[in-house]
């Protein structure tokens, strides 16, 4: 894998900016009108398998949406339940709003523990469609409020967030909500 995504983000560096929100087609709304970001990819349900917050179990549903604006990719994050989750706590804390940035890794497992010697924690770790799990870490910079995602840049990854951002690409604004890639 090259050291650039296909969508033009570096391996290694912030590709995404997260938002858990209270209402996902508002929010699109708002990034559509307000940011110049989309078409946004819709995925009304997210129950993954193998998630653990906080080393326990999780059951935690979402409804995630995913837009570009320009390269960075935009994450809407909308719990469904009340799980305890990492998005409950950041709604509980600090209201809704600015969650994570996620960085593109090569292999998560290999830089986990720089992250963890740094003074990062594990809040939440879980598998993904596209490959490995990413992982939710805390604790590294009070500078930054929110967690850090760690996402496995796999070729499936690649090839769908790339996807993604090819829509984006001279949208006229037609078919702004899509069914996630």
């Amino acid at each position: 894998m090259a050291n650039v995504l296909g969508f033009g983000q570096p391996l290694g560096g912030v590709m995404q900016t997260a938002f858990v929100v209270e209402d996902i087609r508002a929010s699109i709304a708002h990034f559509q009108r307000d940011c110049g970001a989309g078409p946004f990819f819709l995925l009304d349900h997210f129950l993954g398998p193998d998630q653990f917050h906080r080393g326990g179990e999780s059951h935690a549903d979402v409804a995630i949406a995913m837009g570009f604006a320009g390269h960075m990719q935009i994450e809407l994050i909308q719990p469904l339940d009340d799980h305890p989750s990492v998005y409950q706590e950041t709604i509980g804390q600090h209201g809704y709003g600015f969650h994570h940035f996620g960085i593109a890794c090569a292999d998560v497992e290999a830089v986990l523990p720089d992250y963890l010697a740094r003074g990062y924690q594990m809040a939440f770790k879980a598998a993904v469609p596209t490959g490995g799990s990413v992982a939710y870490l805390e604790g590294g910079d009070a500078a930054a409020s929110g967690f850090l995602e760690l996402i496995p840049a796999t070729p499936v990854m690649d090839a769908h967030f790339t996807a993604m951002w090819a829509a984006s690409q001279n949208w006229n604004g037609s078919d702004p909500v899509r069914p996630f890639i």
